[in-house]
């Protein structure tokens, strides 16, 4: 990995970060590497999810017989690592150097570097992930699915939103949302899924009071959802497993039939902050990045689509440092949740000199130093100069996964002045580094009140209503 990062040489040094590797330039300059060698051959990654689904990465790589050929491991791995986290998926098929396949079975395996993400997709996918080294030639095509979802706004809705540091709710009559509230609270560190129930649930009854009526409830939460039941969860950490199947699997089922079986569809946030990107843009084309608690993401693609992707933006690496800051559930370095989100407000901190009242809840850690932001504290506006920097090279970075028209941003680490000098940083780096993308992709910051709550209001929308 060391050799890799040394490839990427940014214009722009984040002011509290100076060993940043972006990994949209390692990634080019590897591949520029190769096309100068005249050494390379093609390098094919196909990954399978449920359904027999397949999604397809081509690029490129060096000759087993390169001098430069140590290189393809790193490379390859970090591509997969991302190609797993967008996709989701048990099954790899490498097509490419031999070399190359090994290295990733060896990775990717229950006593390899990479054990978590090889016992979070088994898990998730009910199949030991596997990974299969194949001619180029022979990697199975794509077979993409995608489901229309959302943009359902007729009668009185419930739309909600968790996150680990706060839960919102809006009551939304036809399209309009006549009340909002945000509630803090800590469903992390509990283990009692009656507090994780109850909870919601006042959410729900707390905006049922603001209508006539309850047609439909959406809901929007970090983590991996399949028919309504959540399969992996950050919220729900805290609950040990054999609990978690028991209560936890079936909580918004068992919150649709207390509702008297209205329709009721719970979602991956980052798929709600992409609806509520194409709903308020009236576009296609739209990556969305909730900057919260951790860093959720969502597409809608070319065709106006949701895609059946998990879209965790947050375990995608972005920094190829060796020694970046690791997540602290998956234990790899640089990876979204360290850059988009509150965790990386917190650490850039600390390399600031701020000190964080550690008796605090998250929101009011946040707090603490937007205010210091907001009183024109230097230290704190670096923080978020380093956030727009990140954000310049991971919107180049994520650009060679996804077709993209929009990038939205929003969270709660956007709010106050800090989304704009997000959104400042990030143009700046965009028009000098990569100006083919700052011509063809636009950064948007929603006002303050859709950036707060928007998400909520996108959910209300996502249950069809009978007519």
């Amino acid at each position: 990995m060391k050799e890799l990062a040394k490839l990427a040489k940014p214009k722009f040094v984040p002011p509290l970060h100076d060993r940043f590797a972006p990994a949209a330039l390692a990634n080019r300059a590897f591949l520029k590497l190769v096309d100068e060698s005249e050494e390379g051959e093609p390098l094919i990654i196909a990954l399978e999810r449920g359904g027999g689904q397949v999604s397809v990465f081509s690029t490129r790589c060096f000759a087993e017989t390169s001098k430069y050929a140590a290189l393809n491991l790193p490379y390859a791995e970090r591509i997969c690592k991302f190609l797993l986290w967008q996709h989701g998926g048990w099954k790899f098929y490498i097509g490419g150097p031999k070399s190359i396949g090994e290295h990733i079975k060896q990775v990717y395996s229950a006593t390899g570097a990479r054990a978590f993400d090889y016992n979070f997709m088994s898990q998730v996918f009910e199949h030991p992930m596997t990974i299969e080294a194949v001619d180029a030639s022979k990697v199975p095509g794509p077979n993409e699915g995608t489901v229309t979802l959302g943009g359902h706004l007729d009668g009185c809705r419930i739309g909600f939103d968790l996150g680990a540091s706060d839960r919102k709710v809006s009551a939304v009559i036809d399209g309009e949302a006549v009340y909002t509230e945000e509630v803090n609270w800590d469903p992390r560190g509990n283990s009692d899924p009656s507090y994780h129930y109850n909870e919601i649930n006042a959410a729900l009854k707390s905006a049922a009071k603001h209508m006539p009526r309850v047609d439909a409830i959406g809901g929007s939460s970090a983590g991996i959802y399949i028919n309504n039941r959540p399969r992996m969860a950050s919220l729900f950490r805290g609950v040990p497993r054999d609990v978690f199947e028991s209560k936890i699997a079936n909580l918004f089922i068992d919150l649709q039939k207390e509702w008297g079986g209205i329709p009721f569809d719970v979602v991956n946030d980052g798929e709600v902050t992409a609806l509520a990107g194409a709903l308020s843009l009236n576009d296609t084309g739209v990556l969305g990045i909730a900057l919260g608690s951790s860093e959720a993401g969502g597409y809608v693609t070319l065709g106006g689509e949701i895609t059946t992707w998990l879209n965790e933006l947050a375990f995608c690496p972005v920094d190829y440092d060796p020694e970046a800051p690791e997540d602290e559930w998956a234990g790899d370095g640089g990876c979204g949740v360290q850059y988009f989100s509150q965790q990386a407000v917190f650490r850039l901190a600390a390399a600031a000199g701020i000190e964080i009242d550690q008796n605090l809840g998250l929101a009011e850690k946040l707090k603490s130093v937007q205010d210091l932001l907001n009183a024109g504290d230097e230290r704190a506006l670096k923080i978020w100069e380093c956030i727009g920097i990140y954000m310049g090279y991971g919107v180049a970075h994520y650009a060679d996964f996804y077709s993209l028209k929009h990038v939205l941003i929003l969270g709660r680490v956007t709010s106050f002045d800090g989304g704009n000098i997000i959104i400042k940083k990030a143009r700046e780096v965009l028009e000098a580094e990569f100006p083919e993308l700052a011509e063809r992709i636009e950064l948007h910051l929603p006002d303050e009140k859709t950036r707060r709550i928007g998400q909520a209001v996108a959910a209300a929308s996502l249950p069809v209503t009978k007519k």
